[in-house]
């Protein structure tokens, strides 16, 4: 056999050894696909409940959120690429307590997709004022007590429409309460001597009521929920004497909204502008709250910060 000879025969060894390759990486790649589409498909209607979900979910479910990192909810409108996603879920994950009327429409349009509503256990604490006033205050989550309410509800759901793997869900939800608890243990020990002049939790929105209500704090904001008016003259004053009255070190906002309206309290008042706040959404996964977890420990950093205690 010539040098040319043995050279084609290499060549169409390496190709078919090629084409081998080629194929059963396709297939590994065809089976871990289905299997990823085997799993239960579950949306949520925000980030911080994906991220909920998704720990006690494990491997074992496919956990996606409607909005994105970032989006304001109160307001959000659905994209038809939304009630896709809903067609094609097999149970959704909501808040409820007002927080998103906009999915009453997707939910028309899906009657035969389960949903559940996370907050059905939670006694609600209502609004104080303005148009929603004694309305639920839809910010539950924001209180570590009440996040293990959410996460027996989300296991419970997980359990009904996928009952195969009830216990691996019961194991992953008890591995995440036990760090819930102990960032509500970090937070308490954090918050608990601060002196009555420290105690003002002065924010945009009044979003944290559950959470002012189980740290023993004083709650002051500007608007009492992103679907009311935001940053009226009249909002300004009330805080701008309170904050002046109380002698109130540092005012604080939240991300999905503007600070302005709270700067020019800080600039009126002399006190500082500590920050943003994180509630309705987390950040990217490269920001500083990519998991519900982190959104609680930086938001009692940035207000112990803020008001000169850390």
């Amino acid at each position: 056999m010539t040098i040319q000879a043995n050279a084609w025969k290499l060549l169409l060894g390496l190709l078919t050894l090629g084409l081998l390759a080629y194929v059963v990486v396709s297939v590994i790649e065809l089976r871990n696909s289905k299997t990823d589409a085997d799993k239960p498909q579950v949306l949520t209607t925000f980030t911080v409940l994906q991220d909920m979900a998704k720990n006690v979910a494990g491997e074992y479910a496919d956990v996606r959120s409607i909005t994105k990192p970032g989006a304001e909810i109160h307001g959000y409108e659905p994209t038809p690429g939304d009630l896709a996603r809903m067609q094609g879920a097999d149970l959704v994950l909501d808040n409820g307590f007002g927080l998103e009327q906009w999915a009453d429409k997707l939910y028309q349009n899906v009657p035969d997709v389960p949903h559940v509503t996370l907050t059905a256990e939670i006694t609600p604490m209502p609004i104080a004022e303005g148009p929603y006033k004694d309305k639920p205050n839809p910010h539950a989550w924001m209180s570590p007590a009440n996040a293990l309410k959410y996460v027996d509800a989300i296991t419970a759901a997980l359990s009904d429409i996928d009952a195969a793997h009830a216990a691996e869900y019961e194991q992953n939800a008890r591995a995440y309460k036990q760090q819930i608890e102990a960032v509500d243990m970090k937070l308490r020990e954090g918050l608990k001597d601060l002196p009555a002049s420290k105690r003002y939790l002065v924010t945009c929105e009044g979003a944290f009521t559950y959470l002012t209500n189980d740290y023993g704090l004083e709650e002051l904001y500007l608007w009492p929920i992103n679907a009311d008016a935001q940053g009226t003259p009249q909002q300004i004053r009330k805080v701008v004497e309170t904050v002046k009255a109380e002698k109130v070190q540092a005012v604080f906002c939240e991300s999905t909204v503007s600070a302005k309206a709270q700067e020019q309290v800080a600039k009126e008042t002399n006190a500082s502008f500590g920050g943003v706040f994180y509630v309705d959404s987390l950040s990217a996964t490269d920001g500083p709250t990519p998991s519900y977890l982190k959104l609680l420990e930086y938001n009692a950093d940035t207000f112990l910060k803020g008001v000169g205690a850390n």
